[in-house]
């Protein structure tokens, strides 16, 4: 029996096939009108639902209209309806459509009077849905985005590292210095032959001394790596240190390796900076696995090895890349993976015209937390070849003082100074003439004229095909 708060609505009963039109036109995109049996008498269409076969309900059982997974929602709802007269809560439900597709539709109801049929409005949810599958690729997007971005920043950070931290390998039962590179010196503003053979505590400021002690002392009794912060007196900044146990000709060691943490800076700032480190610095930088195959580098290197795509040298052994007939490019990653650190070796690679081009060659064993790989720095030797390197600005000219006008003297120095910048610039870049021109502020035609006018063209080929390294013969 109907309560005040549940009208009766039987009068309305003869009017569920006009109710269930107007609501589908004005309030809703589908209704039904549904027997005591559960049977669509009614379907009443907006136009969001046309053309998907709706009509054809008609004489069916309403549960039979939804797809096996959702009938327990229609029968929930039908369950509350005959009891209450009402459905408190809608359903969401899926329709087999047409073309194999499923119509989201969600349902509420309302039983008119005791023993009159149900009036089911629908609403279509394939919009909202769409809405719903939108956000969900566009947030899949922003953590794709994210994480590319994460693994730029690492990328750009490892390599930075590679260049810019200092390393140092220490004994571990003494903690003497063993092996420093040029950056360890910079930073404790000693030469690198004084901190050889000296305990590296004795070397650091007394701030710095005891937390580092207490940091070499935990790896060395663990066998683990660790990281710490360090900040204090005599420090130009606060340094990040990192230092990793390893074993190397059955002697325990020590990598110690420090960056400098300006605080000056933020994260973004940081990054953007290591960022254009990286890819405007003419020195080639590359990390390898344990094995020596590449697993990032920058462009630079690219250029050295004549490749447009880092991706075509990942997993490929430096050895190969660098076509190491005589073993040395081999005997450098096996020493950086078995002493820790190797500083200025000389090596031959191929250079752009056929030949060969000698670079000095820096390695330090990159072994922090569970990561394991070498890191090389690739310098060009910046020694000019024998015709140019005898060219002195000044050779010869001062006899012609009080001989020659001084302006024509001044012209001919201008004239000298800059074939050998040019010449250095190019041998400094590998021969490429954009870079080289780009690093001397000009465009590449006009550094091409003045190679003509130099007679400096053999240092700088034109541009071969992108892809393979060139060969050697």
């Amino acid at each position: 029996m109907p309560t005040p708060q549940d009208p009766d609505l039987s009068a309305l009963s003869p009017l569920a096939s006009e109710l269930a039109t107007t609501i589908a036109r004005v309030a809703s995109d589908i209704a039904l009108v549904i027997d005591r049996d559960g049977i669509i008498s009614v379907v009443a269409e907006g136009a969001a639902v046309q053309a998907q076969g709706c009509r054809e309900w008609v004489g069916r059982r309403w549960i039979d209209t939804v797809s096996a997974v959702t009938r327990p929602k229609i029968q929930s709802l039908l369950d509350e309806v005959s009891s209450s007269g009402v459905v408190s809560r809608r359903r969401e439900v899926m329709h087999p459509g047409q073309g194999g597709d499923e119509l989201p539709v969600t349902w509420s109801a309302i039983r008119l009077g005791a023993d009159g049929p149900v009036l089911a409005v629908g609403r279509d949810l394939r919009a909202v849905a769409a809405i719903q599958q939108r956000f969900v690729e566009a947030q899949k997007d922003m953590e794709r985005h994210y994480w590319s971005r994460r693994q730029a920043e690492n990328r750009y950070q490892l390599l930075f590292q590679v260049a810019n931290d200092a390393t140092l390998v220490l004994d571990a039962s003494s903690l003497v210095v063993m092996q420093a590179n040029a950056v360890t010196g910079e930073l404790l503003g000693r030469e690198v032959a004084d901190l050889l053979n000296h305990s590296l505590p004795d070397l650091l400021p007394p701030g710095a001394s005891k937390a580092v002690l207490e940091l070499l002392v935990a790896a060395r009794s663990t066998g683990r790596a660790g990281e710490m912060r360090v900040r204090g007196p005599g420090l130009p900044v606060a340094l990040d240190i990192a230092a990793t146990p390893f074993s190397a000709d059955g002697r325990r060691q020590l990598m110690l390796r420090a960056r400098r943490d300006d605080g000056r800076i933020d994260d973004g700032q940081a990054v953007s900076r290591m960022a254009e480190f990286v890819e405007t610095t003419p020195d080639a930088l590359v990390i390898t696995d344990s094995a020596g195959g590449v697993l990032m580098a920058n462009p630079a290197f690219l250029r050295l090895v004549r490749q447009a795509d880092e991706a075509a040298l990942r997993g490929r052994p430096l050895p190969e890349l660098f076509q190491d007939g005589t073993g040395g490019w081999a005997q450098l990653v096996a020493e950086a993976r078995d002493r820790g650190l190797v500083g200025g070796m000389a090596l031959d690679l191929p250079a752009l015209n056929g030949g060969r081009q000698r670079v000095r060659a820096s390695a330090a064993l990159m072994a922090e937390g569970e990561q394991t790989c070498l890191g090389f720095v690739l310098r060009p030797d910046h020694r000019l070849p024998a015709h140019l390197a005898g060219d002195d600005v000044l050779s010869g000219l001062l006899d012609q003082v009080g001989r020659v006008p001084l302006a024509d003297l001044l012209v001919e120095v201008a004239s000298r100074a800059e074939r050998q910048l040019i010449a250095s610039a190019l041998l400094r870049v590998g021969g490429q003439r954009d870079v080289a021109a780009e690093a001397l502020g000009m465009t590449p035609e006009a550094l091409a004229q003045r190679l003509q006018r130099h007679g400096l063209a053999a240092l700088a080929p034109a541009a071969g095909p992108v892809g393979q390294p060139p060969s050697v013969n």
